[in-house]
């Protein structure tokens, strides 16, 4: 399979980003949201696939064949263009399953406006800026579909300027912070919580969803959402994914 070329950052409405996520832009923005979809909203390596996969398990995680399907095909991804797969959008607009699960890495202002008419319920997750940079970094270095990444200290400078795809660390995580003031169907989760106590922040996901697990379910959830047995398995670690190249990194 032929992989497309790296991508070349550039200045998009105020924010760094590449074609892969712009070029679909005016679908993107047009594309009409449902009062139960569910949004799970980060800067990139902030926790996305980790709540996207908890999301998952909480609603379908007793339907056999949905356990065969990577994660990536079930929690989509609006915003993403590249020819190796279907628009996000498209699959969006034909999906039947609900809830629908969407993950995106949109600065709160440029997120689809019918996000906000239809009141959907927004789960955001920060990272500390530190290892935020340092898995973004790791990440750009094995997948083909971010730009070259080049040497640490660069990168760095870079990440600290904000010139990354998706842009500001600094600008994200408080822009969907003061957002949050205002808006009551945020539930801003932090990585660092997570990893100290995923019960906890489980309980808070599920009462902020209207969820009520059994203790058993719960635990069969946290269970199969800790960070070795995610990384094992090839249907949330994006083994799967062609644009990943496991043999610079793995993707967990």
């Amino acid at each position: 399979m032929e992989l497309p070329p790296r991508p070349k950052l550039f200045d998009f409405h105020g924010v760094s980003m590449t074609n892969y996520f712009t070029d679909n832009w005016d679908n993107v923005q047009n594309f009409q949201a449902r009062p139960d979809d569910i949004l799970i909203a980060t800067y990139p390596k902030a926790g996305t696939t980790w709540v996207s996969y908890i999301l998952d398990l909480l609603y379908f995680g007793q339907t056999a064949p949905e356990r065969e399907r990577p994660i990536f095909e079930k929690v989509l991804f609006p915003e993403l263009l590249i020819p190796l797969y279907p628009p996000g959008v498209e699959v969006l607009d034909n999906l039947t399953t609900s809830p629908r699960l969407i993950k995106t890495h949109l600065p709160v202002q440029l997120l689809p406006k019918s996000f906000w008419e239809q009141n959907c319920r927004i789960v955001y997750v920060a990272r500390n800026a530190k290892d935020n940079a340092v898995s973004y970094f790791h990440f750009d270095r094995m997948n083909q579909a971010e730009p070259e990444p080049g040497d640490w200290n660069n990168y760095l400078q870079r990440f600290m300027d904000g010139k990354m795809v998706f842009g500001s660390w600094y600008d994200h995580v408080t822009g969907w912070w003061e957002k949050k003031q205002t808006h009551s169907k945020i539930l801003y989760l932090f990585y660092e919580d997570m990893v100290e106590d995923t019960g906890r922040e489980l309980d808070r996901l599920c009462s902020f969803l209207g969820l009520s697990p059994s203790a058993e379910e719960k635990e069969r959830v946290r269970g199969g959402v800790q960070f070795d047995t995610m990384k094992k398995n090839s249907m949330a670690n994006y083994s799967t994914d062609p644009v990943m190249d496991f043999k610079i990194s793995p993707f967990m």
